[in-house]
């Protein structure tokens, strides 16, 4: 899946098969925080410790996301919450880490 065809299952609602963190990123792109944190804080690795901070930051709880940016060894955001997201998803989809047992 491309980051294009990613982004467009947000605008039509169509849930893709894709791995947790995507899918949380997924709902955070349809304005489902609560549910996008949930899934993420489920995931107990660097990349579900990376999407958990970029959730916080855009909560706007700047010190708890400052913790998950540590764990995921990571430096903390500075550019956009948009270009955050858009790297994030992109960098889980190129590794194939994002991608839905059927893919």
């Amino acid at each position: 899946m491309t980051l294009a065809e990613f982004q467009s299952t947000i605008d039509t609602g169509s849930q893709p098969d894709v791995a947790p963190l995507l899918l949380a990123l997924w709902y955070d792109g349809r304005g489902d925080w609560d549910r996008a944190h949930t899934i993420a804080q489920d995931v107990d690795d660097a990349d579900g410790a990376l999407v958990h901070a970029y959730l916080h930051r855009k909560e706007g709880d700047l010190g708890n996301a400052s913790y998950w940016y540590r764990r995921a060894r990571r430096p903390v955001a500075t550019d956009s919450l948009e270009s955050e997201w858009t790297r994030i998803v992109a960098e889980l989809l190129a590794r194939g880490s994002g991608l839905g047992a059927g893919d």
